[in-house]
Parts: C-alpha cells; sequence; structure tokens
C-alpha cells in the first residue's frame, strides 16, 4: 500500500510549519483567478502576483479567490499573509495527504477534502486535495491540480446570476464548492459501478488470473474512495452544528443536504465492499471447484485403469505353468475381459452422475 505513505516521506525530520510540497504534480505556473460579486454585479481578473489580492480582503461584496496549483511555497506564504491566516494551514494545504477534517480559527474556517475524478486514459480513479478557506466575505480554493475541477457550473451561476449564489453570503458560496466536490463522488461511484459489474459479469462466465487481479485492483480502488470519502461525513456534520458566526443560518439547511449525500456515498461504498468481498468469495470457490473437477475425472480415470493394471501385472508374471498363456484366444479374452470392466465401470459411474 505505497500511495497511503509515500507522501509522508517527504517532510519527514522537517519541524513544523514547514512548507513542503508533498503531491506529484510539480512544475507549470501556479494560476490565481478571482471572482468578486454581489447581487448587481461581477468582476473576474486573473492575478499575476498575489500583492493584487490585497484590495479584496475587506471589500463588503463576496469574493472567490481560486488558485490552482499549490508546489510554490513562496506564492502560498505571501496569499498565507495577505490573508491572515496561520502558517500551519499553509503547510497542510501544501501536504496534499490530509484527511478530510474542518477547523475553525475564528476570523476563518480551514476545510480540506478530495476531489476525485476518474482518468480519461485508463478510468483510474484520480485523486486531489482541495482546501477551502471561509472567511467572512471572501473563499479561497486551493486546487493541487493545474487540469481542471468540478466547479465550473458555480462559475457560471456566478456569471449568470442563476440560483441564489449572487444573493447569499460567502458560507453558501462556500457550500456550493463542497456540494459540487459531493455530487462529483457519485458520478465517481457510478463509473466504479460500472467497473464492478463488468468484473462481475467476467467472474461469473470464466474466472481466471486476469480476473483476480481485476478484483483486487477494484479493492485496491475502493480502499481510495473509502480514505477520501468517509470523513467527510464527520467534516460536514461539524459545519451543521454552526459552531461559528461564519456559517448563517439560512446555510445550514444546504450544509445537511451535502451531509445526507455524503451519507448516501458512504453507504455505496460499503455495498460496494460487500459485493467485493462476496466476489473474492467466489473466484476461491470456483477456482477449487474446478480443481475439484479436474481431480474428479483423475480419479475416475485412475480407477477405471487399476483393474485393468491389476490383470495386466497379473498375466505379466514370468511363470510357466499358466493355462491362458497356452490358449489359442487366451489373449483376445483378457482383452475382451479389460474392456468389459473398463466399459461396465465408465457406464457405472455415468449412472451414480459422478462424472
Amino acid at each position: 500500500m505505497r500511495f497511503i505513505t509515500k507522501k509522508r516521506t517527504k517532510k519527514a525530520g522537517l519541524p513544523a510549519e514547514s512548507l513542503v510540497y508533498t503531491g506529484d504534480l510539480k512544475g507549470g505556473v501556479i494560476k490565481i483567478a478571482v471572482m468578486d460579486y454581489d447581487d448587481q454585479q461581477i468582476a473576474e481578473q486573473e492575478l499575476t502576483t498575489v500583492d493584487q489580492c490585497i484590495p479584496y480582503r475587506d471589500k463588503p461584496t463576496v469574493t472567490w479567490v481560486n488558485i490552482e496549483g499549490v508546489h510554490d511555497a513562496r506564492i502560498l506564504e505571501k496569499l498565507g499573509e495577505c490573508f491572515g491566516l496561520h502558517r500551519l494551514v499553509m503547510e497542510d494545504i501544501m501536504s496534499t495527504d490530509q484527511r478530510p477534517k474542518t477547523e475553525d480559527f475564528g476570523d476563518y474556517i480551514y476545510v480540506v477534502l478530495k476531489m476525485l475524478s476518474p482518468d480519461p486514459k485508463n478510468g483510474a480513479i484520480v485523486s486531489e486535495q482541495i482546501s477551502l478557506i471561509l472567511g467572512s466575505n471572501f473563499v479561497l480554493s486551493f486546487q493541487e491540480g493545474i487540469e481542471g475541477d468540478v466547479f465550473s457550473p458555480i462559475r457560471e451561476h456566478i456569471r449568470t446570476g442563476k440560483g441564489k449564489i449572487r444573493k447569499m453570503g460567502a458560507d453558501y458560496l462556500a457550500y456550493a464548492l463542497l456540494d459540487a466536490i459531493v455530487d462529483n463522488y457519485f458520478i465517481v461511484l457510478e463509473k466504479f459501478g460500472d467497473k464492478v459489474d463488468l468484473a462481475e459479469d467476467q467472474l461469473i462466465a470464466e474466472p481466471s488470473e486476469s480476473t483476480a487481479k481485476m478484483i483486487y485492483g477494484l479493492k485496491r480502488e475502493l480502499l481510495l474512495l473509502h480514505r477520501a470519502i468517509w470523513p467527510v461525513r464527520e467534516l460536514a456534520g461539524a459545519l451543521t452544528r454552526r459552531e461559528t458566526t461564519l456559517i448563517r443560518d439560512s446555510t445550514v439547511p444546504y450544509l445537511r443536504d451535502v451531509y445526507d449525500h455524503v451519507v448516501q456515498a458512504i453507504d455505496t461504498v460499503e455495498i460496494f465492499r460487500e459485493i467485493l468481498s462476496e466476489m473474492i468469495g467466489i473466484y476461491l470457490s470456483s477456482v477449487s471447484n474446478k480443481l475439484n473437477a479436474i481431480m474428479k475425472v483423475l480419479t475416475i480415470i485412475a480407477t477405471i485403469f487399476m483393474p485393468l493394471t491389476f490383470i495386466a501385472g497379473v498375466y505379466g508374471m514370468n511363470f510357466k505353468h499358466m493355462p491362458e498363456l497356452e490358449w489359442k484366444y487366451g489373449y483376445y479374452f483378457i482383452w475382451f475381459i479389460m474392456a468389459s470392466i473398463g466399459v461396465g465401470m465408465y457406464f457405472y459411474f455415468r449412472r451414480k452422475k459422478w462424472m
């Protein structure tokens, strides 16, 4: 299970608050996109420097700053200073193996979870860490990758003014981002279910070594799903308890809806776990049954030839006085006896349904 521990080794021995990127998606330019809006107007901007974020800290409008790429410690350190983020939060943002969680720092809330998506090349599940910072009038979203996300519908709603998002505060924006990530879990689970169905069909039709590899590969992906989805229930539950003034009463019912969706996703993961466990049992039973069938055939063949071997052994002894040796039809008679025994035993086994 190398994928569980390989990232932690990059920070072994370093002191706390060390800003070290532990992911694999190094390289590329960090992109900072800003959407500033209220119910009347919207402004979008691609920032070239971190200093351009300063005017958005105290604006009465809602500001969404989306950062694509977390591999440059200098840029993230400046962002943390700009919005007053604790250095431990910046450390967690760059440590891409974080367990989904939420932490309340008083004037802002830190949320981290996994965004899952199927790899278009091979269909494998790709996990990307998403960190959200909810302030009084802003939301910061940090994405590990730079090749797209699940937030396109939210951007479109902000641009067109559809729904409630332009009329609500930053807490509703944070909810919308969480909801988009959780809803995408069901798309991933649906595609995972298709692979489980394919493996099940192959298992029933003709179980082979490739089937076993497929099943164990699915179990490995299921572990990834479990680690990504299960802790989100605790995260969503903590947000619905509204232990901070940053989340308004009007947003709590929507967060409860996210909690319900997470519970449904967890139930689906548990169902897949049971199915895969049963499939492994079925595969082992199929292999055992196939081996038993082979052994049964070999046993029947050995049983049929056992009396024939005895007869051949008796008449293969070199005694001088054996009456049948000088009989004209002795050879054919022995063949007749042996053939009769063999055929008789064959039909006897068939009547007993042993073969």
